[in-house]
């Protein structure tokens, strides 16, 4: 018998999440980033739902390869550009629009052999201090490429550390207006948060990510409630044992949750092997048979506890949505203090996963 633990994909609302972005961003083109394996989801199996998209937006070759080999032929961004010079050749071969964002790609640039000239996406750094050229340089790194007769159409981009946050981008969009002073440019600079919450920062294309998949770029579900935006998986299990304690009995290792009176708890069957953080505590929201109620006790690598009180009716066999429509992922993962991409790109290949 197969066990319970299942991660179900609603493809509809894949695609609703891409209108959503539309309506959002009516006057930008819209990059799908699919990176990690389309945030957990399987690119493979999610891909073609986006396929609505004006292209998608990813980091590894592999991944890029394998939508060109499924039919896919419309713009792919890597989003990192390439690692090694070699990896032009791949660059070329697949058509693929790269990212530039450091010095020794330029020369890698210069000196490659392609058949034709690859589209730039040129990476300024407008305050996260990850990739990019610092605003100062911008003008004479586009001027060199734009020189290059292997450099084809060319857009200026940039990413946002706090357009989610209250700092907002007011600080990064300055730096921006900076670098690009005096060019004739395309622009890409917005992540979800910013296509959301940003407007002006819209520009030519926008870059969405977490909100495809129907999470909040801020961590809070609520901050996204009322944009439409539907959650794409849920994660759902079914109770395999019940147990009864007395006042004072305690659950799972360390017995870090005591009964204080008479109470039933359901063990569900998943854990943090699927993919479930472990380092949700007691109080964790669950939705069982229905109901809500909360997690108890340290969650283990293949089972973890429920409270049973508000759904007394429950018993073996009863549903369990872990994460999904109804328990957002986002509040599973506030209560793990971490964020819902972490626990959507965590799902663990033994759990199966449908398309619905």
């Amino acid at each position: 018998m197969t066990r319970p633990v299942l991660a179900s994909l609603d493809l509809q609302a894949l695609q609703h999440n891409l209108a959503v972005v539309r309506q959002t961003a009516p006057e930008a083109r819209v990059w799908s980033v699919v990176k990690a394996n389309a945030y957990g989801h399987g690119l493979q199996r999610v891909w073609r739902a986006l396929a609505g998209t004006d292209g998608f937006a990813l980091l590894n070759l592999e991944e890029a390869i394998i939508l060109r080999e499924e039919g896919w032929k419309g713009p792919i961004l890597m989003l990192e550009g390439f690692f090694h010079p070699e990896d032009l050749a791949a660059c070329d071969r697949y058509r693929l629009t790269i990212c530039v964002h450091s010095n020794w790609q330029l020369k890698a640039l210069q000196d490659a052999r392609l058949s034709a000239p690859l589209d730039v996406y040129l990476k300024v750094n407008s305050g996260m201090n990850r990739l990019g050229f610092m605003p100062e340089r911008v003008t004479s790194v586009w001027r060199q490429l734009r020189a290059m007769t292997n450099v084809g159409e060319m857009t200026l981009m940039s990413h946002f550390a706090h357009a989610g946050e209250p700092e907002g981008i007011a600080a990064a969009m300055s730096r921006v207006a900076r670098a690009a002073e005096g060019l004739e440019c395309r622009r890409s600079l917005a992540n979800s948060a910013a296509t959301l919450w940003h407007p002006e920062a819209h520009s030519d294309w926008v870059r969405p990510g977490i909100i495809l998949y129907g999470a909040s770029p801020s961590g809070l579900w609520q901050d996204i409630a009322t944009t439409g935006l539907k959650p794409v998986m849920t994660l759902s299990s079914a109770i395999i044992g019940v147990q009864s304690l007395g006042a004072g009995e305690r659950v799972g290792y360390g017995g870090r949750f005591t009964a204080t009176g008479e109470q039933r708890i359901g063990i569900v069957a998943a854990g943090y092997a699927d993919g479930y953080p472990r380092h949700a505590g007691s109080g964790t929201p669950v939705l069982v048979d229905g109901v809500r109620s909360v997690t108890v006790g340290t969650v283990s690598m293949d089972m973890l506890a429920v409270d049973l009180t508000p759904c007394p009716q429950a018993g073996i066999g009863a549903p369990v949505e872990l994460w999904g429509q109804e328990i957002k992922i986002d509040d599973v993962a506030a209560a793990a203090g971490t964020i819902g991409y972490e626990l959507m790109c965590a799902l663990a290949p033994r759990v199966p996963v449908v398309t619905v």
